[in-house]
């Protein structure tokens, strides 16, 4: 950048700094305003302190207990500088264990903070790393083995952002919470009693748990005013189960600049944004002409998540432009991207991803009992189960629980070990029911190693079953291959940590950079969070 345009562009974004004071009180009366997460920067020493803790957040007029960092609800977003170490000091002020992962950070095993990093109720633990990729939004969430999706659910997930040099040369919108906002979109189910209504049973085992009731940044259909010119959305799919596609509401383009691991190499324009449970894309929107608009959610396809009221579009957030002019700029080009490398010779791993049947179907037909057939729209009801595996024999005590049980028992009983047959004396073990090439998750057992600084060629494959399954790799960020047999999408085929696996196979060119040891393994999951936390998971090493 230019002196000069660095002057006129600090000037600009000096006149924006009293616009929080216009976009506060100028609409607050037409709904709830979009609240953004405080920005953290590490301190003098490098240090950044984050807290786990319970609170009350109000939903529909009534106090909710919920969990955040530093808060009752989500938490901060932290912003780190390529090149500098940072410190940071953890405490657990939950009743029980937690841990905290740094979600797209390429950093070593033993600071990543998967299920390893357990920090006991009232116990403090200290991380220092130094990120040395590029500029990117990543996230921040617990990784408790089994209460992932539970501490997720009430509310636990923060963002994290780095910057380059190469990110800062570039005149994109980055006055915080005014024209760069952070759209955190998660979908919640409320009880009769007002609280957060967790369960995992065989239905959220099988599907996942879902909500009725879609919010972002914690607010329930949010306003922003925003100043006209180009509007930046960092947008963080943090659903448990729930895959998203954006949309403006009157069609407007979103041009996609950066995914999970950082720029793309220049904006790839599109009307619909899919998104993938834990996946993370930057869009700039154009908002000159000063007409509102909202951001909405379309209807998927994904089984059980087509259900009132998700069967028809939802919004996510209002955006109201007011007069007020941001200078921010849509490059033409945004960052230098390497070719993918040539993969003759390179160590090829597979992996599959199946369901035990009895889950499959004891799923399936909790699902179908709640939510009536549209809740599995397009499956093989023929099958019973997904695709076409065979299912179990079973004795008619199996079958009298299948069909009556699996929605109707005490969930509150259910999701820390066995489920019981409808017989009494038979246990259904929800807790192993998910597995990579047929194994459940061994905390204790890695399963394998993967040399550091050499590429491997990942084969993930979903075949034969119909579920989604977003597939997170801890400690790198990756190139996509192919997704479900397919060249990538131009605004996936930039730096990954995520990708699709859906009825075929997926692959993925990685490499590992750091180390990972058997007692603070890397992990690669399934990141829809209750298949993780009933067993689709594995832990390896780098060495």
């Amino acid at each position: 950048m230019h002196r000069r345009d660095f002057l006129k562009y600090s000037a600009a974004l000096g006149a924006l700094s009293a616009f929080p004071l216009i976009n506060r009180a100028a609409f607050a009366a037409a709904r709830p305003v979009l609240p953004i997460p405080t920005l953290i920067e590490p301190d003098a020493e490098g240090r950044i302190r984050l807290a786990a803790q319970a609170g009350k957040t109000a939903f529909a007029g009534k106090p909710v207990t919920t969990w955040g960092y530093n808060g009752a609800l989500l938490g901060p977003a932290l912003r780190l500088q390529q090149g500098k170490n940072v410190t940071v000091d953890i405490h657990n002020a939950l009743p029980e264990a937690t841990t905290v992962h740094w979600h797209g950070l390429e950093i070593p095993g033993e600071v990543d903070g998967g299920p390893h990093g357990v920090i006991a109720p009232g116990a403090k633990r200290r991380v220092s790393f130094t990120p040395q990729q590029r500029a990117a939004t990543c996230w921040f969430h617990p990784h408790e083995h089994g209460k992932t999706g539970a501490q997720v659910a009430k509310g636990l997930a923060g963002l994290l952002m780095i910057e380059d040099n190469e990110l800062r040369a570039l005149m994109l919108p980055q006055k915080w919470g005014v024209d760069d906002v952070p759209l955190i979109i998660q979908d919640k189910r409320f009880g009769a009693d007002g609280e957060i209504d967790y369960r995992l049973d065989v239905m959220s085992a099988a599907v996942g748990w879902f909500g009725d009731t879609l919010l972002c940044n914690g607010a329930r259909y949010p306003q922003h005013t925003a100043p006209r010119g180009w509007l930046r959305l960092r947008l963080l799919n943090g659903c448990n189960a729930r895959s998203l596609t954006l949309a403006a509401s009157d069609n407007r383009p979103l041009y996609v600049i950066g995914s999970d691991g950082g720029l793309l190499g220049e904006p790839v324009k599109l009307t619909e944004l899919p998104m993938l449970m834990g996946e993370r894309f930057e869009v700039l929107v154009q908002i000159s002409d000063n007409k509102p608009f909202d951001i909405i959610a379309l209807p998927v396809t994904q089984i059980g998540m087509n259900v009132a009221p998700f069967d028809k579009p939802q919004p996510v957030v209002r955006i109201q432009p007011v007069n007020v002019f941001s200078t921010g700029t849509l490059p033409d080009a945004l960052a230098a991207m390497p070719v993918v490398p040539a993969t003759d010779g390179v160590f090829e791993r597979r992996l599959e991803l199946t369901m035990d049947p009895m889950l499959d179907m004891l799923g399936m037909q909790a699902l179908e009992k709640k939510y009536g057939k549209q809740a599995t729209a397009g499956m093989d009801h023929g099958a019973m189960g997904h695709g076409q595996r065979p299912m179990p024999a079973m004795d008619h005590s199996q079958m009298h629980h299948g069909a009556q049980g699996a929605s109707g028992m005490h969930h509150g009983a259910m999701g820390h070990g066995s489920l019981a047959a409808g017989d009494g004396k038979t246990a259904f073990d929800i807790m192993n029911a998910n597995k990579i090439n047929g194994k459940a998750f061994d905390m204790n057992t890695p399963a394998f190693n993967v040399a550091r600084g050499r590429y491997e060629r990942w084969v993930i494959s979903g075949e034969g079953d119909m579920m989604l399954h977003p597939f997170h790799i801890h400690g790198t960020q990756f190139r996509i291959l192919s997704e479900n047999g397919k060249p990538p999408a131009p605004h996936r085929s930039g730096w990954k940590d995520t990708v699709s696996v859906d009825g075929a196979r997926s692959e993925v060119l990685v490499r590992f950079d750091h180390t990972a040891s058997p007692q603070q393994a890397y992990m690669a999951h399934c990141h829809l969070l209750e298949h993780e936390d009933t067993g689709m998971m594995l832990g390896f090493t780098v060495s």
